[in-house]
């Protein structure tokens, strides 16, 4: 949809509000599009969506189930085009049905899904029917509220050894409050001191031993403040070279705004987003959910003092999903180095300990830390052979080297592979170049936001 006629949807649909939810792209290219999905076989598909236009939301149902099956008929590539339009359109049709019925939140759901699954077409009339729905859910739900007091997911005060030790010294306190009377020995002086450090060169002993075996001993990631357009270009961009640039976000609204629980909850807690659940993504216990913003918000902070498995929200496109998000950031200017474009913006959030294991991607990265601190681990893309890539297509870019519990007889070279680490701080951006390799801890609930871009010479491939 063209700029000039997403402001013309704008215009329709913000002045009705008569309990319709109105999309005049849809109704003008709805015989188009099932024209194209009738020459794909969607004969039923075709007949289920002239009932849900006419108000039947089984009928509306049934279509967006139908075409679901055909984005799930095989691997996402393979998708003929027109079905993820499909998709998007069946969810309109839905989410209008909730809408009449004053279900705004199951409207919100629908559009939701058409957004996250569907495809490109009737974009922009799902995020103008997701404003309005909001702003009906807004009205009548405690989410409008504004006037209730900041949850914050991570203290200013707290450091990273804090971070790793506080579940430690925790289960220690409560352990030793309880057995108090049956230590001795051995037993009782490691408890006691455990309780008792303190000072900073045994935390960062701590810190140490809980991230992999070498780390922040060897060569640490270089940091330079407000790095210059033509100092970046000049020793980082064109070298390959890593680096991590302080002082670039302070302007940011994300820095001040994303660290407070509620606010995240009143702007997206009704949004429906993917997440990743278990330890992640090369383990066969991990799985994916669809869950409300909500939700993930709760399990978050549960994350942090439970056992409750792990949930991620990992490499989503969230800022394209929900708007209010994506204008708490600012794209880097670093991003345009080369002359090419922005190729993804990606959203990482999740509670302490969420591991993203060793792995390489296609395209300059510049990895954003707004809340919490993370250990990140880098190698060059040189070593790529000698960090035994999978053999599947799916995972090649993944490597078998698990850093977390490395095996020296499988891989006995690996730990004499030269790297840099980092603790990568709030507020601060890591540059990672082209296929470099590279492992990311949390140390803390964390939210980050990676940009992907492109060389020019690369925007065709």
């Amino acid at each position: 949809m063209s700029t000039s006629a997403a402001d013309a949807v704008a215009g329709e649909i913000a002045g009705s509000d008569d309990g319709v939810l109105e999309t005049p792209f849809l109704d003008s290219e709805r015989w188009n599009i099932l024209q194209s999905i009738a020459e794909e076989g969607g004969y039923a598909y075709a007949t289920m969506t002239s009932l849900a236009a006419a108000g039947d939301i089984r009928a509306a149902e049934a279509a967006k189930e139908m075409a679901w099956e055909q984005l799930h008929s095989g691997p996402w590539h393979s998708v003929v085009p027109i079905w993820r339009d499909a998709y998007s359109m069946a969810c309109m049709h839905l989410a209008k049905l909730h809408y009449a019925n004053g279900e705004f939140n199951q409207a919100i759901k629908a559009l939701d899904m058409g957004i996250i699954m569907g495809g490109m077409m009737l974009r922009d009339e799902l995020n103008l029917a997701i404003r309005k729905a909001s702003e009906k859910e807004k009205a009548r739900s405690d989410l409008g509220e504004k006037g209730e007091s900041e949850i914050k997911f991570v203290s200013q005060e707290i450091n990273v050894a804090e971070s790793v030790l506080i579940p430690v010294f925790l289960f220690c306190a409560m352990w030793y409050d309880m057995n108090e009377q049956l230590l001795s020995g051995e037993g009782s002086t490691k408890i006691l001191s455990l309780l008792q450090l303190r000072n900073k060169h045994d935390q960062e002993l701590w810190v140490q031993q809980s991230l992999p075996i070498k780390s922040l001993s060897c060569k640490l990631v270089g940091k330079r403040p407000a790095l210059s357009l033509e100092a970046f270009l000049r020793d980082h961009y064109l070298s390959g070279t890593p680096v991590v640039i302080r002082d670039s976000m302070d302007h940011w609204p994300a820095k001040s705004k994303w660290n407070d629980m509620n606010y995240l909850r009143r702007v997206a807690g009704f949004r429906t987003v993917p997440v990743e659940v278990g330890k992640n993504y090369l383990c066969p216990e991990w799985k994916q959910e669809l869950i409300t913003f909500s939700e993930f918000l709760e399990r978050t902070r549960s994350n942090d003092t439970t056992s409750v498995e792990t949930t991620y929200l990992a490499q989503h496109q969230l800022f394209d999903q929900i708007q209010e998000l994506r204008q708490d950031i600012v794209i880097p200017d670093y991003c345009f180095t080369g002359g090419g474009e922005i190729r993804s913006l990606n959203a990482w959030f999740g509670p302490a300990r969420t591991v993203t294991p060793l792995h390489h991607d296609p395209h300059h990265n510049i990895l954003a830390q707004v809340v919490g601190k993370k250990y990140v681990r880098l190698y060059s893309a040189s070593l790529s052979d000698e960090l035994h890539p999978h053999s599947e297509t799916m995972l090649s870019n993944s490597s078998q080297v698990d850093l977390d519990n490395i095996d020296e007889k499988e891989f006995p070279n690996i730990l004499d592979l030269e790297f840099q680490d980092c603790i990568l701080e709030e507020g601060e951006m890591l540059y990672i170049p082209p296929k470099w390799w590279h492992y990311v801890r949390s140390l803390t609930t964390s939210f980050s936001v990676s940009f992907w871009w492109s060389d020019a010479e690369k925007l065709d491939d």
